[in-house]
């Protein structure tokens, strides 16, 4: 577990109930695949995650992270079900103020990936803030806007949602308000936003599995628009998501 070959996801618990499960559970099984050749059983991860909870009631944080103990940089190739390790916290706190961007030449390493390498996220992270901004907007060697350090972006367009394609996190957040656009009368795209294109968007906005939506006010120190209302219907897609039993 320590030497962060290892991949997890998070997620808000509601009542015994988590909006997009569903979401959560292919992502473990895609990463288990992927770093250590077997998935964990559905059944196993559910029945963890409920041991976490230990009749907790109301909201929580569960954090579910995989890792293999004979994979190490000796042993790199050992295959097997992974360890799984579930942690219940107090819930998170969504952010809801407008936040203050800074672009960022960064990448993820294995950017399809939830893993534990968070080093260089956080650095970035950091290094907005030590410069008067809340968060880091990633743009790739590619030129590409990607991702934040622990969100997805999405822009809006003459009413219209516009995801970045890049090399990223498919977000379990991003997928629940895709999932719901219909019903508040929002549809979307996916194109690539080079940096230049920044340029184009009045507003823009955050989400994750602890933020369903936060505004965008500033990237690189220019002013976007927040529009509460249209922050409050892409909130309303979200919800339309109903949580799913454990």
């Amino acid at each position: 577990m320590l030497s962060n070959y290892g991949a997890f996801t998070s997620m808000q618990i509601e009542d015994g109930g988590v909006r997009g499960l569903d979401l959560h559970l292919e992502r473990l099984e895609q990463e288990a695949l992927e770093l250590f050749g077997v998935a964990v059983p559905e059944g196993r991860l559910r029945e963890r995650m409920r041991s976490a909870l230990n009749g907790r009631t109301g909201r929580c944080s569960l954090r579910v992270q995989l890792f293999l103990q004979t994979v190490t940089l000796r042993s790199p190739d050992a295959q097997g079900e992974p360890s799984v390790l579930v942690v219940a916290t107090d819930p998170a706190t969504p952010l809801c103020d407008p936040l203050r961007l800074q672009t960022q030449a960064y990448a993820r390493e294995a950017a399809h990936l939830k893993h534990a390498g968070t080093f260089g996220l956080t650095r970035a992270r950091r290094a907005a803030a030590m410069t008067g901004f809340d968060d880091a907007l990633f743009i790739g060697s590619d030129g590409l806007v990607s991702e934040g350090s622990i969100w997805n972006i999405g822009f809006v367009e003459d009413g219209r949602i516009v995801w970045p394609v890049a090399r990223m996190l498919a977000g379990t957040g991003q997928g629940l308000i895709e999932r719901g656009l219909d019903s508040v009368g929002l549809d979307s795209e996916r194109r690539p936003i080079d940096r230049a294109a920044l340029a184009d968007f009045r507003q823009a906005f955050i989400c994750n599995s602890a933020t369903p939506v936060c505004p965008v006010g500033n990237i690189d120190g220019r002013s976007l628009d927040v529009d509460p209302a249209l922050i409050d219907r892409l909130q309303a897609a979200w919800a339309a998501n109903a949580p799913q039993p454990i």
